[in-house]
């Protein structure tokens, strides 16, 4: 062998080496092409983290019957309950990332991180389709309590601090979370007294046992109707088309905002091509007027965004959450 081919055989070896890697990139990006165009050709199934007949649920299974009788395969809806949602989620994240899998989750999903020690990680362990609806909460009390406005309530709260109550479904749960922020934004002392779920709360508050309570449009309207609630404000930035009249807390305290929304996702990294397919199906459902009115009898609002959109909200839901768990000093054992 002469010095010419010595020098140069190492060389040969790594340009062969790169070219080899390349080409197999390129066969497998190849290779991912006709699966991605294929999609779905065998059932989905959605893990829902929490009981039957919740908002997440519902929406679940209309989006099951709709990619059903779009896709033609079968879409079903899996209820993986515990552990304030995590058990359920905990199957989306270590699921294959191939589409087949996917969750609904809730406000609870932003709230967990700051509260309880997760086996994944919220941010990254998930791509994120599209946030399919929003849930406004209202503010209200009894028609006896003595506020007619939020201006009122935060002037009462800063006057007495800790003489005005409010009542939640749970610690850590949307209308209690909802209440911790309006604390933290408006620097109010209030007094929380928690119960097993919204209902359980109604008595108390009718009959001024506790004086106000964030709950969701769907929970509350039949007793603001039926005059047992006064509304003093939406948490939503927008009015709301059954309380058109009801001014957003946002207009009184400028940035606030909190909606119990509903996300479909799967695990991390779920191929492009397929999450481009999944969220164009969830934003043409999601326009469909029999959705629309079936979101709406839950109290919410469609949403349909892009992924994009959908990851950069959670991600500054997240954000906020975390800093209104840590300003209440809210932990597992709470």
């Amino acid at each position: 062998m002469t010095l010419f081919q010595r020098s140069t055989a190492p060389a040969y070896c790594l340009h062969a080496a790169v070219a080899c890697a390349v080409l197999s990139a390129v066969s497998l990006f190849s290779a991912s092409l006709p699966a991605a165009a294929a999609y779905p050709e065998r059932p989905i199934r959605i893990i829902v983290p929490f009981p039957p007949g919740g908002a997440s649920d519902v929406v679940a299974r209309m989006f099951a019957d709709k990619f059903a009788q779009t896709w033609g395969v079968t879409a079903v809806v899996d209820n993986r309950t515990g552990a304030s949602g995590i058990i359920g989620t905990d199957i989306v994240a270590k699921a294959p990332a191939d589409g087949y899998t996917l969750g609904m989750v809730a406000l609870s999903f932003a709230i967990n991180p700051a509260i309880h020690k997760l086996p994944y990680d919220s941010d990254r362990d998930f791509t994120f389709v599209t946030i399919a609806a929003s849930n406004p909460l209202v503010l209200v009390t009894n028609p006896q309590f003595p506020v007619k406005s939020v201006k009122e309530l935060i002037d009462l709260a800063k006057s007495k601090p800790d003489s005005v109550s409010f009542a939640s479904s749970g610690t850590g749960t949307s209308p209690h979370m909802s209440a911790e922020l309006f604390k933290l934004m408006t620097g109010v002392k209030m007094l929380h007294v928690p119960y097993k779920g919204s209902t359980a709360a109604h008595p108390d508050l009718f009959a001024g046992r506790v004086n106000v309570m964030f709950d969701t449009l769907i929970a509350t309207l039949p007793h603001i109707k039926g005059g047992r609630l006064k509304t003093l404000g939406i948490t939503s930035k927008t009015r709301s088309t059954e309380l058109p009249d009801l001014a957003p807390i946002a207009d009184t305290v400028p940035g606030y905002e909190s909606t119990s929304w509903v996300v479909l996702m799967g695990p991390a990294k779920i191929p492009a091509p397929v999450v481009e397919k999944l969220n164009a199906e969830s934003v043409r459902l999601l326009a469909l007027p029999d959705v629309k009115e079936r979101v709406a009898r839950l109290g919410g609002v469609p949403v349909g965004n892009s992924a994009a959109e959908a990851r950069k909200f959670i991600h500054a839901e997240l954000a906020k959450w975390t800093k209104t768990v840590k300003a209440a000093g809210i932990t597992s054992g709470n």
